[in-house]
């Protein structure tokens, strides 16, 4: 299938032909004939799946296609909440490309950063407005923010904002909505709590999944080290040291930890910086920007700041941690081999975290290939 066999709107598909689309993913081809019929709808899908464009080309569709666009100050009449700030502006800029020919106005808002600018922007007025819940919620309670207009509202990444504690603002927002809406929620897994959100709001709700949340993509190559914890920070240098692991996205368990596997890259002369939550924004967007442009070979991330992160064509990830989750794993490793591009993703593994080894295992469903035993030898520095 084709995107013009979606019935989509020439100005759309001009967008969409530019940037280099044909086909839509699996989770486009399901999802936006549903969305362009107004109805609810519930979207499982991992990152790398293409869901972004999923419900932001059928949001843009239905905004020219119904009532004309008011003339003067807009009001909101598209919402979509993202847990982070890197994901708010993926989404923001998303809305950019595909209505780059559209009379559509979009703004994202976050924290961390002044708000004058993005007080200033909702003044003169958008259509459709993406935003993290707090920042939301501080300028809803400062009387910037109006939603009674809102005709479709859009929760991403559900799953990630019950993980990072954000359900209970969530849910503070939708009491100020229209009842009468779109909405759509799309998340990676569904953990009881997010079911029972999804039946608190959405009606008679649409279903789509694709890639389920236990696979791992066909393309990525997976290879497991298992090492020494003191030994784990040699071991990532050494294999940095090959030129052909051109760029690589690291992934710590904690932000303390993330900024001393970037220091000890840089000691050994390797262009790494660290992404996480304790870091502004303006250094998060220039080190990712830093990243996606190649200027730096490594970044270093934490699972909360690497959601919204997308790096086309990623060759390699590395697991310096092992996540507690099994879930999570499969969310890292989607970063590389995304549309159908190959890609490597390497694991290290301590004594401490085979149980997580074994979680991980059950439920990809196989077990990750053993490239070397480290654990009864040190690692001897590679010149």
């Amino acid at each position: 299938m084709l995107f013009e066999n979606l019935d989509i709107n020439k100005a759309i598909l001009k967008s969409i032909k530019e940037m280099g689309y044909a086909k839509p993913t699996p989770i486009q081809e399901k999802a936006i004939p549903y969305i362009l019929e107004g109805k609810d709808l519930i979207g499982c899908a991992q990152t790398g799946t293409g869901k972004t464009a999923a419900f932001a080309v059928p949001i843009l569709q239905n905004i020219v296609s119904g009532k004309k666009l008011e003339k003067g100050p807009r009001t909101i009449r598209a919402l979509i909440l993202a847990p982070t700030r890197e994901l708010a502006i993926q989404i923001g800029d998303s809305f950019t490309s595909y209505g780059k020919y559209l009379a559509v106005k979009n703004l994202v808002i976050f924290g961390g950063v002044s708000q004058h600018p993005q007080t200033k922007a909702l003044k003169s007025g958008v259509d459709i407005l993406i935003a993290t819940p707090g920042r939301l919620l501080d300028l809803i309670d400062q009387r910037f923010i109006d939603l009674k207009n809102v005709e479709c509202f859009v929760l991403d990444e559900a799953d990630r904002m019950l993980d990072m504690g954000m359900i209970n603002d969530v849910k503070k927002i939708i009491v100020k909505l229209p009842k009468v809406r779109q909405n759509m929620l799309f998340s990676a897994t569904m953990p009881k709590e997010i079911l029972n959100l999804t039946n608190s709001i959405l009606r008679n709700p649409v279903k789509v999944e694709v890639t389920p949340v236990s696979s791992t993509v066909d393309t990525i190559t997976q290879g497991l080290y298992f090492v020494n914890r003191k030994s784990k920070k040699q071991l990532l240098i050494n294999l940095l040291k090959d030129k052909a692991l051109s760029s690589v996205l690291v992934f710590s368990r904690t932000k303390h930890g993330a900024n001393i596997i970037t220091k000890e890259l840089n000691k050994a002369r390797i262009d790494a910086q660290a992404i996480h939550g304790n870091k502004s924004q303006s250094a998060r967007q220039l080190a990712l920007n830093s990243f996606k442009e190649g200027k730096i070979r490594v970044l270093v991330a934490t699972d909360i700041a690497a959601r919204g992160i997308d790096v086309d064509e990623l060759p390699y990830v590395i697991n310096f941690d092992l996540p507690e989750v099994p879930e999570t794993y499969v969310h890292r490793i989607g970063r590389t081999g995304r549309a159908g591009q190959k890609g490597t993703a390497l694991s290290f593994c301590d004594v401490e975290e085979k149980d997580y080894l074994k979680g991980i295992e059950k439920l990809i469903g196989k077990k990750i290939t053993l490239i070397e035993d480290y654990t009864s030898k040190d690692i001897v520095a590679r010149l």
